[in-house]
Parts: C-alpha cells; structure tokens; sequence
C-alpha cells in the first residue's frame, strides 16, 4: 500500500510518515511450515506413486484366463492353415467357406427353430408362474416355489435321461420338436426367476389403483404390471435364447433322425480335430452372444434409468 504524505511543522519539509489509519498487512502463510495444510498437501502429492496391488494383478490373471483362450480361437479362425497347430499367414477363406456349407446352415436353422420356440413358449408360462407364484396364496405355495426352479440345480444329464424316459414311456417319437419340449424345461425356469427378480422390487399399489378406478384384473394386468415386467422378461429371453442355442447334452439326447443342431454339428466335427472353419463358426457365435449381451445390458440400463 502506497504511503500517504504529511507535513512535519516543526522541520518545514515534506517527509514521508505513516498514517496511522493504515491497515498492518496480512501475515502471509509459512509454506514450509509443517502444520500448513498446502505444506501436508504438497507433501501428499509428491509421496504418491501408483503401485500394482495385489488385487490388480488376480483380476488381471482372471481376465486372462477367461479370454485368452477365445482371443486365440478368434486368431487361429484367419489361419491360412487347415490345421490350427501351426500358423501360416492370415485369410478369409474359412469364413467363405462357411457361407457355402449346407449342413452348418441346416443345424443352424434347427437350433434357431428350437431357441425361438421353447423361448416364446416359456416367456409366456414362465411370466405367468411368476406372477401366480408372487401375487396369490394357496396350499403348497412354498413347495410349488422350491421345486419350479429345481432345473436350475439339476445337473443337465440327469434331466436328458429324464427327459427320454419320460418321451419313451408316453410313446412319442423323437424328432425336432422333442428337443423343444426338452428345452420348455430349463428355459422356463430361467425366465421365471429374472421375472420373479423384477416383480420384487415393483410397487404393487400401482395395481390396486388400477382396480381403484374401475380396471379389471385383466386390464391391470396388461396395462399396468406387464409393461412394467417386460425388462425383465426381455433379459429373462435372451438368456434362455443363448442357453437353448448352447445346449448340447439334452439336444443329443432327445433328437429324432434328422434334428441335428448346431452344437450337435460342431461336436461332429471335432472329433477328428479342430479345423479353421470350426474356429470361424465359434468366432460368429461368440461375436453374436455377446451382441445379445450388450442388448440385455442395454434393456437393463433404460430400465433403470426410467425408474429414477
């Protein structure tokens, strides 16, 4: 601050004084001095360094371990080579020669066949156990509640054989639509259980108000708690849709003459190696699974952010 200049009568000059009005100056703050919080800031800034911890390196070996092994089969789907021991230059012949091959598109149109039925099949029961099992009581609720989902625990081989027997001891023939029936069973439970999920966290006062003001139980239904479940059944399809293509052991057991699928097909085919265009064919059904991922992820992000 500039100093104010005042006369000094008894020497006659101008002199330079301070005046007495004049604000001490802020006390500046000791940076150097340990009790500074900038001093305890700069000091943490400089004694940070990025370690690699522990944990950092086992989530890196298991993201490793889960997808090395399709990073490689993805590779060695471009391999020039009709053995996929050794590399020999990069092409695209193996995904051509897919295009041409008329048995891997006839066991995909039969697993296609057998997905999208047994998925609509048991979106529908599977939507309606749900809700029956959450809204209603009855005798026997608690019991009907653990067994629905026991194709979740039960080992895949012990419902195939179950399964035959059971298609064996009615009569029927096995054929294509064997296979379906075989798969209404898990995929029902899979669908019930995410729908299930989904009803728990709804608000059921929005159904008595339907009723409240003159809707049906049908119409409320419809109108009011599907809307609201869909998400849910959406997420609940595809993962019953992935599992029903995937499905080899019950497929194998409860197939007719004919009804081969597409699991079926490449388990052929790789008895006597694995070829290229079996790396080609798992490349476009891992590359697929994981667009039917994004979409359920998808459903489920604009499912939530409508709810906030």
């Amino acid at each position: 601050m500039a100093t104010p200049l005042r006369l000094n009568a008894n020497r006659d000059v101008l002199c330079l004084q301070p005046s007495m009005t004049e604000t001490a100056p802020t006390p500046q703050p000791d940076l150097d001095h340990p009790d500074s919080p900038d001093f305890s800031l700069d000091m943490a800034h400089s004694s940070f360094k990025p370690r690699l911890s522990w944990q950092s390196v086992f989530v890196g070996l298991m993201f490793v371990f889960m997808y090395l092994p399709i990073l490689v089969l993805v590779v060695y789907s471009f391999n020039e080579s009709a053995y996929s021991a050794t590399w020999e230059g990069f092409t695209w012949e193996w995904y051509g020669y897919l295009l041409s091959d008329a048995r891997i598109f006839a066991a995909l149109r039969n697993s296609l066949t057998v997905a999208i039925s047994a998925v609509a099949i048991s979106a529908v029961l599977g939507t309606l156990m749900a809700v029956g099992l959450a809204r209603y009581r009855f005798p026997g609720r608690q019991l009907y509640l653990g067994i629905s989902y026991l194709p979740l625990i039960i080992p895949d081989i012990a419902i195939a054989v179950a399964t035959l027997v059971f298609l064996a001891a009615v009569g029927f023939s096995l054929s294509l639509w064997t296979i379906v029936a075989a798969h209404i069973v898990f995929c029902l439970a899979y669908i019930a259980i995410v729908v299930s999920t989904r009803l728990a966290d709804l608000d059921r006062n929005l159904e008595e108000a339907a009723l409240d003001l003159g809707a049906t139980p049908v119409q409320a239904f419809f109108q009011v708690l599907l809307p609201q479940l869909m998400p849910g059944i959406v997420s609940g399809c595809l993962l019953a849709f992935v599992l029903s293509m995937d499905d080899f052991l019950i497929a194998s057991f409860t197939a007719g003459a004919g009804a081969t699928t597409l699991p079926m097909e490449i388990f052929s085919r790789i008895r006597t190696g694995v070829k290229p265009d079996v790396n080609a064919l798992s490349a476009i059904l891992i590359s697929f699974s994981g667009i039917l991922a994004f979409v359920a992820e998808f459903v489920r992000y604009r499912s939530e952010a409508k709810r906030r």
